[in-house]
C-alpha cells in the first residue's frame, strides 16, 4: 500500500507541476487556496449533493475549484460524482487516491487490506490541490469523529488545514441537537466560522420548519442553510440550478 501511496504521489506532483506553471490561478511564494470541509452529522447525510453542487455553481461563476474526497470505503461512487462535477478534469485516482473495499470507517477498511493511513501523506497528497485552486472542497468520510487513519480524523484536517467546516445535517428531528454537537467538536477557530447546511428530506417531520429558525437563534442567521431536495438531473448537470439555490450556494462559498 505504501508503495502504492508514493507512486500516486508522484503521478500528482507532476500532473500538477505542469498544470500550475501555465494556470493564471497558480499561487506564488507558498500562499494557498481557501480550503472548504465538508463533513456532516452521519454517514449518507447529503455531503456529495452539497459538494457538487458547490463544484458546479463555483465553476459556473469562472472559479478555479478543486472537489476531493481522500479517503473512500465502501464503494467510489462519490467520488465519481465529484468527478463528473469537474467534467472529468481529474483521474477517479486524483479525486480519490485512498479507496478501501468494506464499507466501513476507513480506518478499518483500510486495515482489512494491510494498509495504514496517516495524516501526513493526506496533507502532502492535498498541498498541491490547494495551491493550484481559488477553492478546495474537501468532502470527507462518514461524520466528523470517523477513523479516517491511523492517526486523524475529520476534526484532525480541518485544524491542520485551517480549513472552514460546512456541516450537512438532514432536517428532521433531532438535527438541532446533532448539528450543534458537530459545531461543538470542531476546533474552537473552526466552530466560529462553521456552517450549518440542513438538507430536506423525502418525508419532513412536524421539526423542519423550526429546526432552522432555532438553530438561526443559536448560531447566527447567516450560517445556517436550507438545501432543498433535488433531483439527480441537478447532480448531473443537466437540469439548471434555481436562483435561490444559487445565492445559497455562493453564501456558503463566500462569494456574495
Amino acid at each position: 500500500m505504501a508503495s502504492r501511496a508514493i507512486r500516486i504521489q508522484r503521478k500528482l506532483n507532476h500532473w500538477f507541476c505542469s498544470r500550475c506553471a501555465r494556470s493564471p490561478w497558480f499561487h506564488p511564494a507558498g500562499m494557498s487556496a481557501g480550503i472548504c470541509f465538508i463533513t456532516g452529522t452521519d454517514t449518507g447525510v447529503g455531503k456529495t449533493v452539497l459538494t457538487v453542487l458547490l463544484a458546479r455553481r463555483l465553476r459556473e461563476r469562472g472559479v478555479e475549484v478543486r472537489a476531493v474526497k481522500p479517503l473512500c470505503s465502501g464503494g467510489r461512487a462519490d467520488a465519481r460524482w465529484l468527478r463528473r462535477a469537474q467534467e472529468n478534469e481529474l483521474a477517479l485516482d486524483e479525486v480519490n487516491p485512498w479507496h478501501f473495499r468494506a464499507p466501513l470507517a476507513p480506518r478499518l477498511a483500510a486495515r482489512r487490506e494491510g494498509a495504514r493511513v496517516r495524516l501526513k501523506e493526506v496533507l502532502a497528497w492535498l498541498r498541491p490541490m490547494r495551491s493550484c485552486s481559488d477553492l478546495l472542497l474537501i468532502e470527507g468520510a462518514g461524520g466528523l469523529l470517523s477513523p479516517l487513519g491511523e492517526d486523524f480524523d475529520a476534526r484532525r484536517l480541518i485544524s491542520a488545514l485551517r480549513a472552514r467546516p460546512l456541516v450537512v445535517c438532514p432536517n428532521r428531528l433531532g438535527a438541532v441537537n446533532q448539528a450543534l454537537l458537530v459545531v461543538a467538536a470542531l476546533p474552537p477557530a473552526a466552530a466560529r466560522v462553521a456552517q450549518v447546511v440542513l438538507v430536506t428530506q423525502s418525508k419532513p417531520d412536524s421539526s423542519a420548519s423550526g429546526n432552522r429558525r432555532l438553530l438561526n437563534e443559536m448560531l447566527g442567521r447567516r450560517r445556517v442553510h436550507l438545501l432543498p431536495r433535488l433531483r439527480a438531473a441537478h447532480l448531473a448537470g443537466s437540469q439548471p440550478l434555481s436562483p435561490r439555490l444559487r445565492v445559497m450556494l455562493d453564501r456558503l462559498a463566500d462569494l456574495e
